[in-house]
């Protein structure tokens, strides 16, 4: 029996998807929940999965084409055996297929941060098989500058993006005698000239990068946004990390960081100067007595803010798990549209990047967001002294149209004495 294979319902709001790569070709037999091609929303991707075992007769869409949910993408054949149809090459016979071949050899792994308890440790290089361990951000790096998966040597449980980018980095002068594989090949669109295609790339924008630069726009367009600055004396909080960060670690399997303090830190200040907290809907304002914290992260695609819900319910080692389970699955691709949805305020930390100043944009429909920047040591004057403390700038935006600037500026130094003295969050004075 023909099964249609339609795209799904992937998030509220989210009428179109893009098709990335296909996992299999047709005439490929696939299991049942075995993914088949990588889809990309706005919000984050996704794959779409086998309903049933059989095998995939045909491709209807190809990878960069725009469709609509519900729209049918493919057909796949139920129970049929094809016995020409391999899920992919085994590692003895060194065949070689393109990345939009190679299914996952484990449908959970794929979408996790490695491989489950019930799944075989990740292969050798190798191991045909290990391109079930590349991140759809990979396998694009690859195809993009012509590489094996066995080139690449992953710096976590699967190779990323930024390993295939580092490897060109750092092999782009080193390349062995006799490899004249293409580093940039023009893709199958690319008619221009090849000298011409040497000097400029086209990429069509990702849903995500397109969506990024429909709310940044409209953050500048429909709200009447203002940033005040602040600077915050560290030394409080490297010193609490110090004395407890090896026992914290020890006890909760994470790293006790400085972003659990600041999550801390703003929802103790939200609950002060509550606009910060609130939205405006047409002509009233929506004050929430909860506290769903968005934390920025700069994933492989382009900037996503998942978001940490009923902050004020959590405690640090919760947040900082929380912060590290987004990161990892940030990078992979493997968020939710749910789980980008629904903050409340939001905080960046462009110190992660070396950044010493910047003013943050508002995500709408919030009033304001927080910006952390980089630790540095800098000369301050405390009692008629000039003393070397680790200082960070801070910024706040926020949108003056429900919040002023007396509120902006006691919310900001709410948060500077929270991080300066951190008991005061304890016992809530």
């Amino acid at each position: 029996m023909s099964i249609e294979l339609r795209i799904p319902e992937v998030g509220e709001s989210i009428r179109e998807v893009q098709i990335g790569a296909w996992l299999h070709k047709e005439g490929d037999s696939v299991q049942a929940d075995e993914g088949l091609v990588e889809l990309e929303s706005e919000k984050a991707s996704l794959e779409l999965p086998a309903p049933r075992a059989g095998v995939l007769t045909k491709i209807l869409k190809q990878e960069g084409e725009s469709v609509g949910v519900g729209e049918v993408v493919g057909y796949l054949e139920e129970g049929r055996e094809d016995g020409d149809s391999e899920q992919g090459p085994s590692a003895t016979e060194g065949e070689e297929r393109d990345d939009r071949e190679a299914a996952p050899a484990n449908h959970e792994t794929e979408k996790g941060e490695g491989p489950s308890a019930e799944a075989p440790a990740p292969p050798s290089k190798e191991g045909a098989t290990a391109k079930a361990f590349a991140t759809p951000s990979a396998r694009r790096e690859l195809r993009r500058h012509g590489l094996e998966l066995e080139d690449i040597e992953a710096s976590g449980p699967r190779i990323r993006g930024e390993d295939v980018r580092q490897w060109v980095k750092e092999h782009e002068n080193h390349r062995p005698a006799g490899d004249d594989r293409p580093r940039n090949p023009p893709g199958p669109e690319d008619h221009r000239p090849l000298q011409q295609a040497a000097r400029e790339e086209l990429v069509r924008m990702s849903p995500i990068r397109r969506r990024i630069a429909d709310r940044l726009v409209q953050a500048q367009h429909q709200a009447a946004l203002l940033t005040t600055f602040n600077e915050i004396d560290m030394s409080a909080v490297k010193d609490l990390r110090k004395a407890h960060g090896e026992r914290f670690q020890h006890k909760h399997g994470v790293k006790l960081g400085y972003m659990s303090f600041f999550v801390k830190a703003l929802v103790d200040a939200l609950k002060l100067i509550p606009e910060l907290n609130a939205e405006i809907r047409g002509d009233e304002i929506a004050y929430r007595n909860y506290h769903h914290i968005g934390v920025a992260i700069g994933g492989e695609k382009g900037l996503v803010v998942p978001v940490i819900r009923h902050a004020e319910r959590l405690s640090f080692a919760q947040i900082e798990h929380a912060i590290g389970d987004f990161a990892n699955r940030a990078n992979s691709g493997d968020l939710s549209p749910d789980e980008l949805t629904g903050g409340t305020f939001t905080i960046s930390n462009g110190g992660v990047y070396g950044s010493l100043l910047s003013t943050p944009i508002v995500n709408p429909p919030q009033s304001g967001v927080l910006g952390m920047h980089a630790i540095e040591d800098r000369p301050i004057a405390r009692n008629g002294e000039v003393i070397i403390r680790p200082m960070m700038y801070v910024a706040l935006t926020y949108d003056h149209r429900i919040v002023d600037g007396r509120e902006s500026v006691t919310f900001l130094r709410r948060i500077k004495e929270a991080i300066e003295d951190p008991a005061r969050m304890l016992i809530e004075v």
